[in-house]
């Protein structure tokens, strides 16, 4: 591991020095019970109720990009990692920090973005905070958002994979790295166009489907920064039981895996925004798979893999040659500001 005293850009890549940033700063003095779940959104009992709490900021570069912009971005990820924890996502708050000189014209697009997406994806923006640094001290814009939703008691262990067991099937809702790749062909240092969209969108609407007809979902997370592979890498860890994913199922557009060779990325470590990695009981996946494809959002899902005896700790894959990989995190960052 890479040793320092300062922010390197691989702390914000969702590997291993993420991991370690979270570990070793954030989690030891932040610690407490809630915290110690490590899921996407907080369970808070509140009463006799269960609340999810989230947040998140959003720094991408460029700010505008194929199929959204930092605001789509910011209600997305922050509706998504509420969902994925079996909630029903609510309210949002909203706080900007803008560069002095950035364009009232953009903020306002920024703006509408925001609430066009919270109105599609039913939740509200409740409240928020400016604040703006001199020009130079900020890269146009950074949005934070928090969210709070509602959570059935039964529901409780989804994002945290404690009820998965031997047996289980993987599911995916659909290609990935296409985010990943649309933000990085908009960056005009590239000099690079592409016609990929980024698949930035609310999952809440899919994933309630899913949930009203089977009570079998173990965990469901959302593959941002680190992609597929880093979500995998991270359920298994520690776990007694392994993940096995098909390479031949797992979906990647042409033009995505294209982009991702010349480059040299792997997409299964491209990150998304309008996917979904879903745990389920062998007996319900198939269900749970027709329902996806039912939706507009999961068109293209799969079952990819399921959850095994092999290889106890360890997320695997085999490959399209007939081998076997491991699948772990990255150590530093591969795509940097992409979320």
């Amino acid at each position: 591991m890479i040793k320092t005293d300062k922010i390197l850009l691989g702390h914000g890549s969702g590997g291993k020095l993420s991991h370690e940033l979270i570990h070793e700063l954030f989690r030891k003095h932040f610690r407490n019970d809630f915290l110690d779940m490590q899921t996407d959104s907080a369970v808070l009992p509140l009463d006799s109720e269960l609340v999810s709490f989230t947040t998140d900021s959003f720094v991408v570069d460029p700010i505008f990009f194929p199929g959204g912009d930092i605001g789509k971005l910011a209600i997305c990820g922050t509706v998504n990692d509420l969902a994925v924890s079996g909630a029903v996502p609510r309210f949002i708050s909203a706080g900007f920090i803008i560069e002095e000189g950035f364009s009232l014209d953009e903020l306002e697009r920024i703006v509408i973005s925001m609430a066009t997406e919270a109105s599609k994806a039913g939740v509200i923006i409740v409240t928020g905070d400016t604040k703006v640094v001199n020009r130079g001290k900020c890269d146009k814009i950074f949005i934070n958002t928090s969210g709070i939703g509602m959570l059935n008691r039964r529901n409780r262990l989804i994002g945290t994979g404690s009820e998965i067991r031997q047996g289980d099937k993987i599911l995916i809702n659909g290609p990935i790295g296409d985010h990943g790749m649309a933000v990085l062909a908009a960056r005009k240092e590239l000099g690079i166009q592409s016609e990929i969209l980024s698949d930035c969108a609310s999952l809440n609407g899919l994933i309630g489907k899913i949930m009203a007809i089977s009570e079998e979902i173990k965990f469901m997370r959302d593959p941002t920064r680190g992609g597929l592979a880093t979500v995998l890498a991270e359920l298994a860890a520690g776990k007694n039981f392994g993940l096995m994913i098909d390479e031949s199922q797992v979906p990647v557009n042409s033009k995505v895996r294209a982009f991702c060779e010349i480059l040299g990325f792997d997409p299964l470590y491209v990150a998304n925004e309008g996917k979904v990695v879903i745990v389920a009981d062998g007996s319900a996946a198939a269900r749970i798979l027709d329902m996806m494809k039912n939706h507009p959002l999961g068109k293209e899902s799969r079952i990819i893999g399921e959850v095994t005896g092999e290889y106890p700790g360890k997320a695997w894959i085999k490959t399209g040659i007939g081998g076997k990989r491991i699948l772990d995190m990255l150590a530093g960052e591969q795509l940097p500001r992409i979320c």
